[in-house]
This record gives C-alpha cells, structure tokens and sequence, in this order.
C-alpha cells in the first residue's frame, strides 16, 4: 500500500466531528497516540531489559498504525498528501546529508 492509497481508504474511518474542518481532533489524538508509543518503549526499557519480542512488536505496529492514522487526518485536514509530505521531507533529509549538517538543530540547516 502506498501513502495516497492509506491517505484515501482512512478517510472511510474518520468519523469525528466536523471532520474537514478541524484539526484539533487528530492533533490530540496524534499526541496522544505517540505517548502510547513511548511509554510502549519505556516499559521495553524498564520490563525487558531492553529486549524486543514478537510479542511486543506487534503491540508497537498497532500502536505506531494509531500514530499513522492520526498523522494521515491531520495532514488531511490540512490538504496535504502524505506522499508530498514524504517526499518533503526526505529531500530535507539528503540534502543536510550531502551538505554535511544532518545533525544539529533547525530546520533550515
């Protein structure tokens, strides 16, 4: 499945209030979800000594698919695809990779 694909068939799941016009809704839940994410990892760190299971990666997929899906309604709600987003950012990526200044901070490195 491709980003435009995801970005489409999700909308059919997006049943919140006054979808289209608010992006409140999924900046809360993208938040949210992304806590529920790390506190995954925290507990990977705190429980298992670090140590990753099937077990436990098939919670983190769940997890990071709630991620996914809150970041897909908000750039939706935006207008913007999550293909031009990807292909955004990756430019970003290899660009400081090439310049040398892939670490550091700000986003015009």
């Amino acid at each position: 499945m491709n980003f435009n694909n995801y970005q489409k068939l999700s909308q059919r799941t997006a049943l919140y209030k006054d979808k289209g016009h608010n992006f409140i809704y999924p900046t809360l839940g993208l938040a949210g979800e992304t806590g529920e994410v790390a506190e995954k990892v925290k507990k990977i760190l705190r429980d298992k000594n670090g140590l990753v299971d099937e077990a436990t990666k098939n919670s983190l997929k769940k997890e990071l698919g709630d991620v996914l899906w809150y970041l897909t309604q908000l750039a939706t709600e935006f207008g913007l695809s999550l293909d031009d987003i990807a292909d955004t950012n990756l430019k970003k990526l290899l660009s400081r990779l090439e310049s040398g200044k892939i670490s550091g901070d700000g986003d015009e490195r």
